[in-house]
């Protein structure tokens, strides 16, 4: 089933690009798209229980979903994750 997530801190291609190579990770996970300039995510999932393995994995990089408390913690890794994607791409 399709399903979208709006995030918090997604700034460039890079977290772009760290996102998506996270969530392609998950193996019930497919189709990813994000979507930086509407700060969305859109992917596949299997079941509901995969939004909350999406959900944590996105929290656990420094996106959560919109919404949620956004610590100081949460933008220092989405910057580390911005600066690794960018490097990967």
């Amino acid at each position: 089933m399709k399903t979208q997530i709006y995030i918090q801190n997604l700034k460039c291609g890079g977290c772009a690009n760290t996102i998506m190579k996270n969530l392609t990770q998950l193996n019930s996970i497919s189709n990813v798209e994000v979507d930086v300039e509407n700060s969305l995510v859109s992917f596949e999932m299997e079941s509901e229980k995969d939004l909350d393995e999406v959900k944590g994995t996105l929290k656990r990089i420094g996106y959560p979903e919109d919404g949620e408390a956004n610590s100081i913690g949460s933008k220092a890794k989405s910057y580390v994750s911005c600066a690794i994607g960018k490097i990967t791409t």
